[in-house]
């Protein structure tokens, strides 16, 4: 079984069938908790499975891994309260929350309004890279003008974000490029395995790409980011910035990589009970390191980031009251919370 399997295996035994380890002065234990997060291979299904874990073990509550195609499929759902929890992006956050009619990236924001999420935590940021077989002669994305790329992304929309900001690093536009029509993150990168597309987004460290390696190696292609690949980037993407990832610090990262980054939220629905949200919030801070050996996304998910000026939508008074707790609140952070508030009309 590989790592991510085992986590969640282990996220579901411990949250189901074992009884979980309550702590102190707890309530009693609610009815489950569902994680929506995207399908079984990505990195945000691993990343939700070990916040299943974390919570099965020292929240004393049952915590259920629900995964959809996309974020798009499950954020509706999020938006009512039928699930408890997404695992979501910092930019499908920002145009969700504030709907079409506010916000557009590329000229368009296909989100449905889901003017009731809020942020309970923030995250580490989410690398995000062009993928390649290995014996390809791309070097950089620029190389791929006129060549078979993934897009549309139907079931999937965050991903056409993705890879129009890709894209755009180097100055080009879908027009530039051959589109392979796909549905979600996991048929772009099975195109690439199966010869029909030259290349496709996926994000780093996700089992899927120990898979697709093992089928056909591959490799990593680098975004423009010089000064002016830098610009064209966050220009057409708010939210994203530029990384540089090391040779052999992941699964086809053969040389040094380019990559965007933009960071991972764990979400809920405004009306989430407070108490349940703090003691949530309280297990990722206190248990906060147990979850860096379940995943290697988790080093990135410190105590440090979780309040910060920079998120794109409101937090969860429940997540408020535990920062305040841990002094993790500062004055500036209601300002931000009261702009974020007003920001979309709330």
């Amino acid at each position: 079984m590989s790592r991510v399997g085992l986590v969640l295996a282990v996220a579901l035994l411990a949250g189901v069938m074992s009884g979980p380890v309550v702590p102190a002065g707890a309530g009693p234990a609610p009815g489950p908790l569902l994680i929506g997060s995207n399908p079984p291979g990505t990195l945000f299904y691993s990343v939700a499975s070990g916040v299943a874990k974390l919570v099965a073990d020292h929240a004393g509550m049952q915590a259920v891994v629900q995964p959809y195609a996309g974020s798009s499929t499950f954020l509706p759902l999020l938006n009512t309260g039928e699930i408890t929890f997404g695992v979501v992006n910092a930019v499908d956050m920002a145009m969700a929350y504030r709907g079409p009619e506010r916000l557009k990236i590329g000229g368009r924001n296909p989100f449905q309004l889901t003017p009731n999420v809020r942020l309970v935590w923030r995250g580490g940021p989410l690398y995000l890279v062009e993928w390649v077989r290995r014996d390809s002669p791309f070097r950089t994305i620029a190389d791929l003008r006129g060549r078979r790329v993934t897009g549309v992304y139907s079931a999937h929309l965050a991903v056409w974000f993705n890879q129009f900001g890709l894209l755009a690093s180097c100055g080009l536009t879908w027009d530039d490029v051959r589109v392979v029509p796909v549905s979600t993150v996991t048929e772009g990168i099975d195109a690439l395995q199966e010869g029909r597309a030259d290349a496709a987004p996926f994000a780093l460290g996700a089992a899927k790409l120990h898979e697709v390696n093992a089928a056909i190696g591959i490799r990593g292609l680098s975004i423009c980011a010089d000064d002016e690949g830098k610009r064209r980037l966050q220009q057409a993407v708010p939210g994203y910035y530029p990384v540089l990832l090391k040779a052999g610090q992941s699964v086809g990262i053969v040389n040094e990589t380019w990559a965007v980054a933009y960071d991972i939220y764990l979400a809920t629905h405004r009306d989430a009970p407070n108490d349940m949200i703090q003691r949530v919030t309280r297990v990722l801070w206190e248990h906060n390191r147990k979850l860096w050996p379940l995943h290697a996304a988790f080093e990135e998910w410190t105590t440090r980031r979780a309040a910060d000026p920079g998120v794109t939508i409101p937090y969860h008074p429940g997540a408020i009251a535990l920062f305040k707790e841990k002094g993790a609140w500062p004055a500036r952070m209601d300002e931000v919370q009261t702009h974020l508030l007003r920001e979309a009309g709330r």
